[in-house]
């Protein structure tokens, strides 16, 4: 064919060709509107899930619930949008809006998780260590497919200008259409959402991206709250009791928050693997029916060492008060925070807090961090640098998922094969259970490492140690993985944690304490709120802010008549 003939049958498409090639130009609010659509259609599969999957009724009444939910997402978001962004930066918002949208729906997905206050607390505190263990490369197909169709929308529109009162009128009027949608359609579903709601008020935080700019805010707003002000004095009137006046020795208790260890695989609770070989050595109390204060890091540390607990659950006191460390220092011990994770959450702050020593621990240390091993270091430092009376507690990483592959040495790898992805998706669930107990060993390890050292102490302190974890953990289950599923609703494994106790002779002496009879009522329930009041009572200090009810040592002293009678 000759070029004349080319050019004679590519000229009826030109036209066509030169408008596919321009740039489409819209409004901001159409902008606005097409990528709501797409959070939708796209970022909301378990919120669908949740509100269609157990709904009754014919296909016609389910497909007009289905089509009413979804206008109403959609002027829910746009209405959000609409009021906060303003034209001039509408791209780059929605630019990055899109991104964290598509973050945030590949790890609800893939993890179930609920991003509520709690879980965007922990977001916003996770290191860097943490945070990048959940970045793979397997990931990156997945976000691609929530984000490059809006942003190459973003990339290829003009926004159309507009006269300042021209754009006034027209974001009124979008914005009063959107109210008059979202009345309509929820009106339309308003009983069968309504319900939903009274019942499970946790599928709100399954509305994407509205749950975490809603949870985001809620958390920063209350943080920040909690930090501007000093904190609430808890337990001043703390002191220790006479009875110390009649020994010589200090004492030297060491308390191990633990991290994510679950009930369900923690050998001395029965599992049918042993995961706790060298502490089953030991001369340990181990409590098997714990039921913890929160799921996730954030919500239990501070609930476990506050005075409130679950019981009296209120988070805005539990974060403004001062916690059982700051007790403790009141009545006259030493307190020291040593930490291989987040942080302490704002219950150490004010004391002496501190980190594992790389220098000092080239064997549990590599350019990522420092395995839990590496804090007994400090601790030998802290002990043996000193003669005074100290309460040592120790944060562990423990089994923080989902690489739990990085939390023990190669020589702890027992249970074969491990997962040893990031990526939980790329193994079976036996690799991803099998590198959870292997982690497991590891801190039974620790543990059984800290008792030896203070049993080599006992010519110099009177010397305990309790051990509890914070969370539980999923690892599998009904296609659950991690944990943060919010309370109410969470399975029973990321609530029911490990607990253990130890004393040596000469602590059990000098307080009174019947360590038989205590193993006795290790078979009883008990949960994260007895660890604040149950730590006074096992040191002996007398304050207002103990509550016998949550001590779970009594009744297993040879004094404790007396102690309540001189209370």
């Amino acid at each position: 064919m000759t070029t004349t003939a080319l050019d004679m049958g590519l000229k009826p498409a030109r036209p066509f060709l030169a408008q596919l090639a321009k740039r489409p130009s819209l409004g901001v609010e159409t902008l606005i509107l097409l990528v709501c659509l797409w959070f939708t259609a796209t970022s909301n599969s378990l919120f669908w899930q949740a509100t269609l999957d157990s709904r009754a009724g014919s296909w016609a009444s389910i497909a007009f619930h289905g089509g009413a939910l979804a206008l109403l997402l959609t002027a829910i978001h746009f209405l959000l949008l609409a009021i906060f962004i303003p034209r001039r930066a509408a791209k780059p918002l929605l630019a990055t809006l899109i991104l964290a949208t598509s973050f945030a729906a590949y790890y609800m997905g893939k993890y179930h998780v609920y991003l509520d206050p709690d879980m965007l607390r922990n977001i916003m505190r996770t290191d860097y260590r943490e945070a990048s263990e959940l970045f793979t490369w397997g990931m990156i197909p997945a976000v691609a497919a929530y984000a490059l169709p809006p942003l190459l929308l973003l990339a290829r529109t003009d926004i159309r200008p507009r006269p300042l009162m021209r754009a006034v009128g027209i974001r009124l009027l979008c914005l009063f259409t959107a109210v008059a949608v979202t009345g309509a359609s929820g009106f339309a579903i308003f009983k069968g959402l309504s319900s939903l709601m009274r019942e499970k008020k946790e599928v709100r935080y399954l509305i994407t991206p509205a749950n975490y700019l809603y949870s985001g805010v809620r958390a920063f707003a209350n943080d920040s709250a909690a930090t501007a002000r000093e904190k609430i004095p808890v337990g001043a009137d703390a002191t220790l009791s006479a009875a110390w006046a009649q020994h010589k020795k200090p004492v030297l208790m060491i308390v191990v928050i633990g991290e994510t260890a679950r009930a369900a695989n923690w050998g001395l609770s029965g599992y049918a693997r042993q995961t706790t070989p060298e502490l089953a050595r030991l001369d340990v109390i181990n409590f098997s029916d714990v039921t913890a204060c929160g799921t996730n890091t954030e919500v239990s540390v501070p609930c476990m060492l506050s005075p409130y607990g679950r019981n009296s659950y209120d988070e805005t006191k539990i974060r403004s008060s001062e916690s059982l460390l700051h007790v403790l220092k009141h009545a006259g011990l030493r307190v020291s925070w040593i930490d291989n994770q987040s942080g302490c959450k704002g219950t150490c702050d004010g004391l002496e807090s501190l980190h594992p020593d790389v220098k000092a621990s080239p064997a549990d240390c590599n350019s990522d961090g420092c395995m839990d091993g590496a804090m007994l270091t400090g601790v030998r430092q802290l002990a043996e640098g000193s003669r005074e009376s100290q309460v040592i507690f120790l944060h562990t990483l423990g089994n923080h998922g989902p690489a739990y592959s990085k939390r023990y040495p190669e020589s702890f790898k027992r249970f074969l094969p491990a997962c040893e992805s990031s990526d939980l998706g790329k193994c079976t669930q036996q690799e991803i259970v099998n590198a959870y107990d292997n982690a497991l060993l590891y801190t039974d390890h620790v543990l059984a490492q800290a008792v030896e050292f203070l049993k080599t102490q006992q010519s110099s302190y009177d010397t305990a140690l309790l051990y509890v974890s914070d969370h539980g953990e999923s690892l599998g289950e009904n296609g659950l993985f991690l944990h943060g599923i919010p309370y109410a609703i969470a399975p029973e494994i990321q609530k029911k944690v490990p607990m253990v106790a130890w004393f040596s002779d000469g602590y059990a002496k000098r307080f009174s304490l019947d360590t038989q009879c205590l193993r006795q009522r290790a078979h009883s329930a008990v949960t994260h709120d007895h660890l604040f009041h149950t730590t006074l009572a096992l040191l002996d200090v007398r304050t207002s802010a103990l509550d016998d009810k949550y001590d779970f040592s009594a009744g297993c002293k040879a004094n404790y008549r007396q102690q309540i009678a001189a209370k």
